[in-house]
């Protein structure tokens, strides 16, 4: 693994973010990189850095860390590891539990006072290094972040061409994973052969209509855009314009036939446990409790086709990675920098994946045979010609989410459907005070 070499006045500027604390996003890496081939040489320099860094800590270094309540086991096993690696050091890591989809929102509440590392998921960047929550990873002590993850989980991991971020997962998106007991191959390629045979199987197919992240993949999918515009904060949508109104009653029609559910993430995996439901769309992070449920029935595939006025029309998806972050205000920067490549490393990764089935950013890690030939992960890739990268301003959460519940209840005050998309568009472009 090829390391990238700190000089002695970056580890310096680190020491002094590791002891007095540090908020300068704007300092420059003035690290250097070994000849290529040199790894000698780097390993060496990669060492001599951590070990400056061990002996200009004194005390006790307090960290704070937040990951997802699925990952707190392994989250603590990495941390116990990271303590035992640099066991020279007195380290007070807390572990909290906070959902990457929601940590942008507690952050920004009070950025100083936010964790000293943080997952996230890679849709928050914008607001996050707007408002100084994040450490620029100007240079790395054990390998090379930006050269050893794949290209699209930097991209991710970045603004205006810098690197903000460690690359976590580069699997955040959803598929479609179902019982092929119920299903063949040929069935979950739409949706209405997929509801016809769930009706025989007396079984019901979830999704989280009402969650803002999945109704998307409808009018994506029918050609109806969202984007973020340039300011990085507001967004232009065109689910109102014409053939919206064909999508949302699409959508209505889909929970007429009382086989197609909403349901959100938790009651799905105890639906899958509990045998009531046979197909859901969902991300790898419910991989694994439908393996368990279906045994060798397990399967995963792309999103289907649905009926569109009378059309199939492919179903879209978001696209996005799992990210980690460092507090620009952490009294420890240097250690926070430290511990985030430990959380994300290679060998993290692969355990991640083999614990939790996530899918890996490391080139590596992703490009063994065990992780290609997971269904999941498979679907992922196939799902991937039809996924958008999630890139959208703050308000299109909240008038999304109140739409698609709408429509997953039935439109029960009979809305007229022009005025309920035109409704939410105006919620999701609606204009950001930048103050």
């Amino acid at each position: 693994m090829r390391k990238k070499v700190l000089s002695l006045t970056l580890v310096a500027a680190m020491m002094a973010g590791c002891l007095a604390g540090c908020g300068n996003a704007d300092s420059k890496d003035e690290g250097t990189t070994a000849a290529a081939g040199d790894s000698t040489t780097q390993a060496a320099a990669s060492d001599d850095a951590i070990q400056n860094l061990i002996d200009a800590t004194t005390g006790t270094v307090d960290l704070s860390v937040w990951a997802s309540e699925e990952d707190q086991d392994l989250t603590t096993q990495v941390i116990e590891e990271f303590k035992k690696k640099y066991s020279d050091v007195d380290f007070n890591i807390t572990l909290g539990a906070e959902s990457e989809s929601k940590a942008k929102d507690d952050i920004l509440v009070d950025v100083e006072a936010a964790p000293d590392v943080f997952a996230f998921a890679d849709d928050q960047i914008n607001e996050l290094v707007k408002a100084g929550a994040l450490q620029p990873v100007q240079a790395t002590y054990t390998f090379d972040v930006a050269n050893e993850n794949v290209a699209a989980s930097i991209e991710a991991a970045s603004v205006d061409g810098t690197l903000y971020a460690y690359p976590m997962t580069a699997d955040n998106g959803y598929f479609m994973f179902y019982d092929s007991s119920v299903f063949t191959e040929d069935d979950v390629q739409s949706m209405d052969a997929m509801i016809e045979a769930a009706k025989k199987a007396n079984k019901k197919i979830a999704m989280n209509v009402s969650d803002a992240w999945y109704v998307y993949s409808f009018f994506q999918g029918a050609g109806l855009d969202l984007t973020l515009n340039d300011d990085g904060l507001t967004n232009t949508c065109t689910w109102n314009q014409a053939g919206g109104t064909d999508v949302a009653q699409a959508i209505l029609d889909l929970f007429k036939t009382g086989v197609f559910v909403d349901m959100d993430d938790p009651t799905q995996a105890t639906a899958i446990a509990e045998g009531t439901i046979c197909a859901a769309v969902n991300g790898t992070w419910r991989a694994a409790d439908a393996a368990a449920a279906w045994g060798e029935n397990y399967a995963a595939a792309k999103l289907p086709t649905y009926t569109v006025a009378g059309k199939q029309v492919q179903m879209a998806s978001f696209s996005g990675c799992k990210l980690i972050g460092v507090n620009p205000h952490s009294k420890n920067v240097g250690w926070s920098m430290l511990l985030a490549e430990y959380l994300t490393s290679e060998d993290t990764q692969v355990t991640r994946f083999k614990q939790r089935g996530l899918g890996p950013s490391n080139i590596n890690a992703s490009e063994s045979d065990e992780v290609k030939a997971d269904p999941a992960i498979s679907a992922l890739a196939a799902q991937a010609a039809y996924a958008t990268p999630q890139r959208v301003g703050g308000n299109y959460w909240t008038p999304a989410e109140t739409l698609g519940s709408i429509l997953a209840q039935g439109n029960p005050d009979g809305t007229d459907l022009q005025k309920l998309l035109d409704n939410a568009v105006e919620g999701i472009d609606a204009p950001v005070s930048q103050e």
